[in-house]
C-alpha cells in the first residue's frame, strides 16, 4: 500500500493547530496546516496584552465549562501543565508566574511563542500554507478531499485525516468564523449552543449613567451567582462591567441573571466603621471611605447609602443599607459585549460525539476537532491555551 503524501491536513493555525502540527512530526507523520489569515497564531499574537498567558500552574478538569465536565480529564493528564512547561523551556522560553498560577514568557513577547512553532513545523517538514481559505471538506473512499482558495485560487488536496482546529466565533477581525461547527453539522454532529464567553458585561437604562460615571475605577472583589464566586478586580466601563472577576463570571453568566458583588472581601465593613468611630465619630462615612475607593467612587455612592453623615450618628438601619451595598452589590447585566469583546467561545461541538482519548469523531473516521470550536471552555488565565495544546497533542498521536 502507497502511504499517502499527507497523514492529516490541519484546519487552523492557532495553538491547537501548530501543537498538532508540531507533535505529529515529532512522530514522523506529515501534515499540512491551512490557515485563514496571513500569518499563523494570530490569536496567539494578541493574547495576554500581546505577552501570552500560556498555561496555568493550576490546571484542572474544573477549571473549564463544558457539558460533560469531565470530558477534558483525557487529554489534559495526556499533556499536563508540566509538559507544557517542558516542552517551551526546551525552546528558550522560560515562564514566570504573574497572578493565580498565571505563566507568561518572561521575554513578555507572544511571537516568541508563535515562531517556536514556525521555526519547528520549518525543521519537522510540515507545511504551512497562509492565505487559505477552506471552502469545503468532503469525505472520499480513503479520507477526505479539502476545497479551499488562495489568492483567487481554488485549489484540492486529499489526506486520511483531517483535524478541525479552527478556533471558535469570537474577534472576528482576526479571521475567527464557525466554519469548524459548520462541518461538523455537515457530518451529522451535534453542537451545544454557542455564546461569548470571558466577556465584559454591558448596564443599559436608568443605571448605565451611573455606571458610565465611574469609568475606570477598579476594585478588588468577588464576584459571584449561585453557582460559583470570583476574587479578582472589577472594572467600571461606561457600558457596564469588565475587569478579570467580571470575564470570569461571564462564562457562568445568562441573561435575566443577577450576579452579586462583594466590594470589600475578606473584611466586615460593619466592625471596620465600629472601630473607627469608637476613635473618631465625627469623621463622615464618605471620609472613611476613602480609606477603601477612590473618591470618584465614594461621592458617586452618595445618593446610594449615607456618606454626608458622621459615622457616630449612624444608624441601625444605616448599616444594613452600607453593609447591603458593599458586601451584597446587585448587578442585573442586560447583556454581554459579544464576540468582539469576547476572549473564547462559550459551547460548541458536544463531547459525546468525540472519543476524549483521541478526539476523533465517533460517526467519521479520521474527522478530528479540537481546542475551541469543542464544548469546552476555560477559565481566564492560560487555562484554554492548556487546553488547545493538550489536544494538540492528543490528536497528533491518533492520526
Amino acid at each position: 500500500m502507497i502511504k499517502p503524501e499527507l497523514d492529516a491536513i490541519i484546519i487552523g493555525g492557532g495553538a491547537c493547530g501548530l501543537m498538532c502540527a508540531v507533535q505529529a512530526g515529532y512522530l514522523g507523520k506529515r501534515t499540512l496546516i491551512l490557515e485563514k489569515n496571513h500569518q499563523v497564531g494570530a490569536k496567539i499574537l494578541i493574547s495576554g496584552g500581546g505577552r501570552c498567558n500560556y498555561t496555568n500552574l493550576y490546571t484542572d478538569h474544573q477549571n473549564f465549562i463544558s457539558n460533560n465536565p469531565h470530558f477534558s480529564k483525557s487529554a489534559l493528564s495526556q499533556w499536563t501543565v508540566d509538559d507544557s512547561i517542558s516542552f517551551f523551556e526546551t525552546y528558550g522560553i522560560i515562564g514566570q508566574e504573574k497572578t493565580l498560577g498565571q505563566l507568561f514568557p518572561t521575554s513578555n513577547k507572544a511571537k516568541d511563542i508563535v515562531n517556536i512553532f514556525i521555526d519547528l513545523c520549518e525543521q519537522l517538514d510540515q507545511k504551512i500554507t497562509l492565505s487559505a481559505d477552506v471552502k469545503s471538506v468532503e469525505k472520499t473512499t480513503d479520507g477526505f478531499e479539502i476545497s479551499y482558495e488562495q489568492h483567487g485560487k481554488i485549489n484540492k488536496i486529499k489526506a486520511p485525516n483531517v483535524v478541525m482546529a479552527s478556533g471558535g466565533l469570537p474577534i472576528a477581525k482576526m479571521g475567527a468564523t464557525d466554519f469548524s461547527l459548520k462541518i461538523a453539522k455537515q457530518f451529522g454532529l451535534n453542537i451545544h449552543q454557542t455564546a461569548p464567553a470571558l466577556v465584559p458585561l454591558t448596564i443599559t437604562g436608568k443605571e448605565e449613567a451611573w455606571y458610565a460615571s465611574l469609568s475606570g475605577n477598579s476594585i478588588k472583589a468577588i464576584a459571584s451567582n449561585d453557582e460559583i464566586s470570583f476574587e479578582e478586580n472589577i472594572l467600571f466601563t461606561h457600558w457596564g462591567l469588565s475587569g478579570p472577576a467580571i470575564l470570569q463570571i461571564s462564562s457562568y453568566w445568562k441573561p435575566g441573571m443577577k450576579i452579586e458583588i462583594d466590594l470589600l472581601p475578606h473584611q466586615n465593613i460593619i466592625e471596620l466603621i465600629e472601630q473607627e468611630r469608637s476613635i473618631n465619630g465625627k469623621k463622615t462615612l464618605g471620609n472613611f471611605l476613602n480609606r477603601f475607593y477612590t473618591k470618584k467612587f465614594v461621592d458617586a455612592i452618595a445618593s446610594l447609602i449615607p456618606t454626608s453623615k458622621n459615622l457616630a450618628s449612624l444608624t441601625k438601619e444605616d448599616f444594613i443599607t452600607i453593609s447591603e451595598f458593599i458586601h451584597h452589590f446587585k448587578v442585573k447585566p442586560a447583556g454581554d459585549k459579544g464576540y468582539d469583546k469576547a476572549e473564547v467561545m462559550r459551547g460548541g461541538v458536544d463531547t459525546n460525539e468525540l472519543s476524549s482519548k483521541t478526539l476523533e469523531s465517533r460517526k467519521v473516521a479520521g474527522l478530528y476537532f479540537g481546542g475551541e470550536c469543542v464544548d469546552v471552555t476555560g477559565w481566564l488565565g492560560g487555562y484554554n491555551f492548556q487546553w488547545a495544546w493538550a489536544c494538540g497533542f492528543v490528536i497528533a498521536q491518533n492520526i
